[in-house]
């Protein structure tokens, strides 16, 4: 039992501004799952995030002295509304510096509040290490996002709550996980008063920084990590935090984009409220569990933590909900290209629902379709594969393949067989003004560019598709401006979708 957690979470000064949320079952997330299925309403908060639990136990915590002087953080997200919020109830000069590509609505949000906002950077460890040097020059407190301990038990207020909330003597609950703070100051608490109780963390399986590191048995840094869940996107996890889950969470679970995204339209089926990516990170983990564990008949609870969600992420959201519930089906599939080769292969499909179909004629003698098929269950999508491979298709799956989501089924049909030395990239731009002409500037004029497409997805940095025309003996010297330019990029040269529609 951790007796001084225990101390500073029941002694946490949260309640000045936040509220107890309630814990509500979902009914319709317990039948489909065969389990009672509870949601810690975290949304509910008056910023709609657990953010301001952590952040204004911390500043109530400082000296007068400190509070006198102001208090620093560095955040682009449910922090920085935090840290907002409590320092203008507490009369506290608070400083916040942000990314520049955080989106404007955040900014406002802590503006309104009486913060002082400061744009540095395209990241948040560019903003981090900035505010550092303010501290240092200023004389501020630092409000970490979580790797402090009065965080970490402002944050271990909702373990009390949910205590005291559940009926069940043995129940799980499920906790996303970013930097820690929010699993650590909950499992402490949790685990102290009842270790038959189990805490699970879920992180994306793009941005694992606590389970590599739980692996490593020390805290890594990851080299890059995902940004569709951007509210845990954190490359190395806290010193404390590290400490406090590597003794009390029971286990992790990593889920992938498109289960985060069937699990905000289910947050949504049963509350009519909608998550950002993180919010829902969670029921996300805790259907992955009882998947794969088999389980039927539990009390489960997950944290329902963001509902400050940018509403140019919606579509997208949308469009991989299904994918991520296993309800449609993504093929490449390859017919002659002939009148009447269409109409055979619908026949061939037999009664099931086309949601998207992608053509374009090439005069070649086979073409390559894209389709997608509605799923009545999960198991549908390989009968499905194997019923037109026996009829004589030829059948690529792209249900989990990244860049044929995101990029090539909009771009079926443009082959450009005159592209030579062709090389394709997936990129990350950060979205602010002249992201894109730096990215041309950095590039020899030379090497041209065959392929472009960009789709806005809400989020801080944007996803880039790219074909560049690059010779063989110009390889390294390309490798060597785009690692100046430092957005990230990956290779996609060999992916096999874009062989299927694009080569």
């Amino acid at each position: 039992m951790n007796i001084a957690y225990l101390q500073r979470i029941l002694t946490s000064r949260v309640y000045d501004v936040a509220v107890e949320t309630p814990l509500q079952l979902a009914p319709g997330l317990s039948a489909r799952l065969g389990n009672q299925v509870f949601f810690k309403r975290e949304d509910l908060q008056p910023i709609f995030s657990f953010k301001l639990r952590g952040a204004y136990n911390c500043i109530a915590h400082l000296s007068e002295e400190q509070r006198q002087r102001g208090v620093i953080t560095a955040s682009a997200g449910n922090h920085a509304q935090g840290v907002a919020y409590s320092s203008q109830r507490l009369g506290v000069r608070a400083v916040i510096v942000m990314p520049v590509t955080t989106p404007e609505i955040k900014i406002n949000a802590c503006r309104a509040r009486g913060a002082e906002v400061v744009l540095h950077g395209d990241s948040y460890s560019d903003a981090e290490a900035h505010a550092y040097a303010l501290q240092a020059e200023l004389g501020l407190s630092f409000v970490h996002p979580y790797d402090d301990p009065l965080v970490i038990a402002g944050q271990g207020t909702i373990g009390l709550e949910i205590s005291q909330q559940m009926r069940a003597e043995r129940y799980r609950v499920f906790v996303p996980i970013g930097g820690g703070g929010l699993a650590a100051g909950i499992a402490v608490f949790l685990k102290s008063i009842n270790p038959q109780i189990a805490v699970i963390g879920v992180e994306p399986d793009d941005a694992d920084a606590m389970y590599q590191s739980l692996q490593a048995g020390e805290r890594v840094t990851l080299p890059q990590v995902g940004i569709f869940v951007d509210g845990v996107a954190v490359r190395r996890v806290g010193e404390h935090t590290f400490r406090l889950v590597r003794e009390y969470v029971d286990a992790i679970v990593r889920v992938s984009t498109d289960e985060v995204c069937a699990a905000i339209k289910d947050v949504f089926d049963d509350t009519r409220s909608i998550q950002e990516p993180a919010g829902a990170l969670a029921v996300a983990g805790l259907k992955r569990f009882v998947a794969e564990h088999a389980l039927t008949g539990e009390a489960l609870v997950a944290l329902t933590c963001g509902a400050n969600m940018n509403f140019g992420r919606l579509r997208h959201v949308a469009e991989r909900a299904e994918i991520g519930e296993q309800r449609e089906a993504l093929l490449a599939v390859t017919i002659p290209e002939r009148p009447g080769a269409f109409k055979r292969f619908c026949r061939d499909l037999g009664r099931h629902n086309i949601t998207e179909f992608n053509y374009r004629y090439a005069p070649r003698p086979d073409a390559h379709i894209f389709v997608g098929i509605e799923l009545a269950h999960p198991d549908e999508r390989a009968t499905i594969i194997a019923r037109l491979v026996a009829q004589g298709y030829e059948v690529l799956d792209l249900t989990n393949n990244e860049l044929a989501i995101l990029h090539l089924k909009h771009l079926v049909g443009g082959r450009a067989p005159e592209a030579a030395n062709e090389r394709l990239f997936s990129f990350q731009f950060p979205e602010r003004p002249g992201a894109l002409l730096q990215f041309l500037e950095s590039l020899d004029e030379s090497w041209n560019i065959s392929l472009f497409h960009y789709r806005n997805h809400g989020s801080a940095h944007g996803r880039v598709l790219a074909g560049i025309q690059v010779p063989t003996p110009d390889l390294a010297r390309f490798h060597g401006s785009l690692h100046r330019l430092g957005y990230h990029y990956e290779d996609q040269s060999d992916n096999p979708a874009y062989h299927a529609f694009l080569v």
